[in-house]
């Protein structure tokens, strides 16, 4: 794969998180969905919590979810 065609940015960790959690992205974006009024660190700290997600996937997942809710 070309360099500049490599995915860059939170969506990079995707295939890592569905590797290692055992959903599709889409199920962790709906789940984000359901947490209207969190701020981006409270979201991260669900997904730890709740889910036992990793703070770098996390991360990626909100940071992800929050630019493509603007």
């Amino acid at each position: 794969m070309p360099e500049d065609s490599q995915v860059k940015g939170p969506a990079s960790y995707f295939p890592s998180i569905e590797k290692r959690y055992g959903q599709p992205i889409a199920h962790w974006l709906n789940l984000l969905g359901t947490l209207s009024g969190k701020k981006h660190m409270e979201m991260v700290a669900w997904l730890k919590t709740e889910h036992g997600m990793g703070h770098g996937h996390a991360n990626a997942l909100v940071a992800h979810f929050l630019a493509s809710a603007q």
